[in-house]
């Protein structure tokens, strides 16, 4: 059986005409003709009816039809990763949980200065697709929590994120100097869209259990952190943010969550079997920036 046959026949199959099905392939109908008998001789089985006018599929040929495009699009893949080795060094694709957070772009500056013909692509996007982009293919690097990765998402911690609640002014966790968790009891506290950030929620729930209660979720939901910061400007809710967010309004007060305090963890992410140069690199400079800034220290010093 040859890959060609293969795509000849779902063209066949899609088009279910001789004559169309040749024009897409480039090909004349009785070459068509020819290859699909030849591969149901191969298999045995047959995959068409063909009357005058018709042509069908029959059980076998639909059946075929699902592992040949399978087939193909895995095919396909195969051919797109050794197009992407052959190009290594000359791009790099990077999935980030959002603009608004500075980890990420201090670490991919460190990556361009080491590589300056690096062409860096950044896709805004949550965790949880970082996590299938990078399984088959369409990532080479990802920033987040890594407790809900898949045995094929390799993971490096990096950075301890103090955690902290965002609040106007005039708000009363305004005036502490930190905010214990338990005054956010009485709060509504706006979580991410689960399809983006469920590790994220998941921290925030959990640090509040911690101290025996669940959080009064804010029950709107928004796609990014300028719409979540207007929120909380209008009063409408308080925000769970690590130290690294930059929020884009001013006025607005940040305050360390204590009594627990906690951080939240950053990581690196990237397929395990991907040792090529551009995603370890990352994954060296996010080291070696951690030390320097000592994001791994204690609270106070890993709010810089």
């Amino acid at each position: 059986m040859e890959l060609r046959q293969l795509r000849y026949f779902v063209t066949l199959a899609e088009e279910l005409h001789f004559g169309r099905a040749a024009a897409r392939e480039h090909i004349v109908q009785s070459a068509l003709s020819q290859q699909i008998q030849r591969l149901e001789r191969e298999l045995g089985v047959r995959l068409l009816q063909r009357t005058t006018h018709h042509v069908q599929l029959t059980p076998a040929g639909a059946a075929l039809l699902v592992e040949a495009r399978q087939v193909l699009a895995h095919t396909e893949r195969a051919a797109e990763a050794a197009r992407r080795a052959d190009r290594v060094g000359t791009v790099l694709r990077v999935g980030v949980v959002d603009g608004g957070y500075d980890s990420m772009p201090q670490i991919l500056r460190a990556v361009q200065d080491r590589h300056p013909d690096l062409e860096i692509e950044q896709r805004e996007v949550g965790v949880p697709e970082q996590y299938r982009l990078l399984a088959d293919g369409r990532l080479d690097v990802g920033f987040g929590r890594a407790s809900l990765a898949p045995r094929e998402v390799a993971s490096q911690l990096f950075r301890l994120d103090p955690l902290g609640v965002l609040v106007p002014p005039a708000h009363p966790m305004a005036q502490q100097a930190n905010v214990p968790v338990s005054m956010l009891v009485t709060e509504p506290v706006l979580l991410s869209r689960e399809d983006r950030a469920p590790e994220f929620n998941q921290f925030v729930i959990e640090l509040c259990r911690s101290v025996g209660f669940a959080p009064r979720v804010y029950r709107g939901s928004v796609d990014s952190m300028r719409a979540a910061v207007d929120l909380v400007e209008r009063g409408r809710c308080v925000l769970c943010v690590p130290a690294s967010c930059v929020w884009p309004v001013d006025g607005l007060v940040w305050r360390m969550l204590v009594q627990p305090s906690s951080r939240y963890p950053w990581s690196v992410l990237w397929r395990a079997a991907d040792r090529a140069e551009p995603a370890q690199s990352v994954v060296e400079c996010a080291r070696e920036l951690s030390e320097e800034r000592g994001w791994l220290g204690a609270p106070d010093e890993a709010a810089g």
